[in-house]
């Protein structure tokens, strides 16, 4: 396979440690375009990788209050500016009312904007990625480790970038077809 219709080459390991210490190896090594497949998170692995605290707990907290607020703009313009009507005497801005209201739609917004910012940043919905067609990566949300090191990574050469990844003692080494 030439080097043009390669996307990367992948290793499996077997143990989570395994990878960590590949990904720390190819780090130290100069790869700077590296992704990790694992079955269940792991903490040391996204920060050598560089992953960096997430912005949509922010952005759902923000679009929270955003909603909230005019949630409860609306309520007070509509009780006590466009059509005031006092029943029984109570203010027409009944700040006890409108609470409920005001908490189910800062609720709503906050979890649209959760959904809406996950797709945006996670650029999803990703239907394929060239990993899918790799025989066993499958097992990447079972029971394996994967560690790519892609094409686009200055210092890709395939010969090299081959021997490393196999003396990192892993289950296999493929190359992923673009």
């Amino acid at each position: 396979m030439s080097a043009r219709d390669l996307h990367g080459l992948i290793a499996e390991f077997e143990t989570p440690e395994a990878l960590a210490r590949a990904v720390e190896a190819a780090r130290m090594a100069g790869y700077t375009q590296l992704e990790a497949f694992s079955p269940f998170p792991l903490r040391n692995v996204a920060e050598m990788l560089g992953a960096r605290p997430a912005a949509v707990p922010w952005i759902a907290t923000v679009f929270g209050f955003l909603g909230a607020a005019v949630q409860y703009g609306f309520q007070y313009w509509a009780n006590a500016i466009d059509y005031p009507l006092n029943v029984g005497g109570r203010p027409l801005h009944s700040w006890p009312a409108f609470v409920p209201a005001t908490l189910i739609v800062a609720i709503m917004w906050a979890g649209a904007a959760t959904l809406l910012s996950l797709l945006v940043l996670l650029r999803l919905p990703q239907l394929n990625h060239p990993v899918f067609a790799v025989p066993g990566f499958e097992r990447a949300s079972d029971d394996r480790f994967f560690l790519m090191i892609s094409s686009r990574d200055p210092a890709f050469e395939p010969g090299g970038v081959s021997a490393f990844l196999q003396a990192l003692s892993p289950a296999t080494v493929r190359e992923v077809s673009a």
